[in-house]
């Protein structure tokens, strides 16, 4: 397994960022695969994917770039900067990371990622940093920027949750819930940031940044012993904004808006949470939630600074009963998990 030594000064100033480049950097890993693992990447694909294989197909060097960059187990690290974690960053400040790489760097990087002999039109090419800022630049302009406002309430209602979680039960069980099976708080200083066979490295000062994305993809990456970075999928859950569907005859009955608020709080979810997955207000969703509460459907309980709402038993069986009625013989809503990096 691969871990990192991570000291008490490092854990101390470590925290969330959210990074427009590592969500296009996640978006192009998905375009690449060509895959989707839920409802919401599956329309996003639909829109997308053939224009960016347009976009590769008009650029032969750039989809041998892009084949490359991404390798089987290992990404070259230009194409994974590490954010500089003091505040949240433009694409277009955090790409010039990447176009500060210098060409040489760049193809020993691709070698890396490659595990091997980088193919010759690469070696010969003098813009591979350019090129491949080109194609995240096209990347966020053509299928994250036209939804970023509604990804980054998605990231921050997944900052919200893990934070009321460390605030509750400290770093270790926050550092466990970061990726399931993946991630692991092993004692000693010692945190597990993935299961492959890579060396060991120590992060005794500098900080740990963690950096939510909403593809179901990840990665880990560092700058020298100063900043280390995990980027991680935001719980599926909040990932998949489709979200559970309102039976009929329960948007009827409560509005359809309300009954979208309802459905959701299967798994207990905080009111910000609920603003990323509904796309309605703040005030829209406080107004839903008192009347839920005052008719015994939901109930609030505290988890750190965050209030968290949920089904009560009368709440569970309506939702139920709707689904069975509609003829979804699910029992609850579906709950939030972690994917591998």
């Amino acid at each position: 397994m691969g871990w990192w030594r991570i000291g008490t000064d490092t854990l101390a100033g470590s925290g969330f960022v959210l990074s427009p480049l590592a969500e296009t950097v996640a978006s192009l890993k998905t375009l690449h695969a060509g895959a989707m693992t839920h409802p919401g990447e599956r329309a996003w694909l639909d829109r997308h994917l053939a224009a960016y294989r347009e976009r590769l197909a008009a650029e032969p060097l750039d989809a041998l770039l892009v084949r490359a960059a991404i390798g089987p187990t290992w990404n070259a690290d230009f194409l994974t900067p590490t954010p500089s974690g003091d505040r949240e960053r433009s694409f277009e400040e955090e790409v010039g990371a990447v176009l500060a790489t210098e060409p040489a760097d760049a193809v020993a990087q691709l070698a890396v990622a490659i595990g091997g002999p980088v193919p010759e039109p690469l070696r010969s090419a003098r813009d591979l940093p350019r090129r491949l800022a080109g194609v995240l630049g096209w990347v966020w302009r053509e299928t994250v920027l036209p939804e970023w406002a509604r990804r980054r309430r998605v990231l921050q209602a997944d900052v919200t949750a893990r934070t009321a979680r460390l605030s509750r039960e400290g770093w270790a069980a926050a550092l466990d819930e970061l990726v399931p099976g993946r991630t692991r708080w092993l004692g000693d200083g010692r945190l597990q940031v993935n299961t492959r066979d890579y060396p060991a490295r120590s992060f005794k000062k500098g900080r740990l940044l963690l950096v939510p994305v909403t593809p179901a993809t990840g990665w880990v990456s560092w700058e020298g012993a100063e900043r280390s970075a995990i980027v991680y999928p935001c719980a599926g859950v909040l990932a998949d904004t489709a979200g559970p569907v309102v039976p009929e005859a329960l948007a009827t009955l409560l509005g359809p808006a309300r009954a979208g608020v309802l459905v959701r709080l299967g798994s207990p979810l905080s009111t910000s949470q609920l603003v990323a997955l509904t796309g309605q207000g703040l005030g829209s969703v406080g107004r839903h939630l008192k009347v839920l509460l005052d008719a015994g459907l939901v109930r609030r309980g505290r988890a750190g600074r965050s209030v968290l709402y949920e089904w009560t038993e009368a709440g569970a069986v309506l939702v139920r009963a709707q689904r069975r009625h509609a003829g979804d013989p699910r029992p609850g809503a579906p709950r939030g998990g972690g994917r591998s990096l």
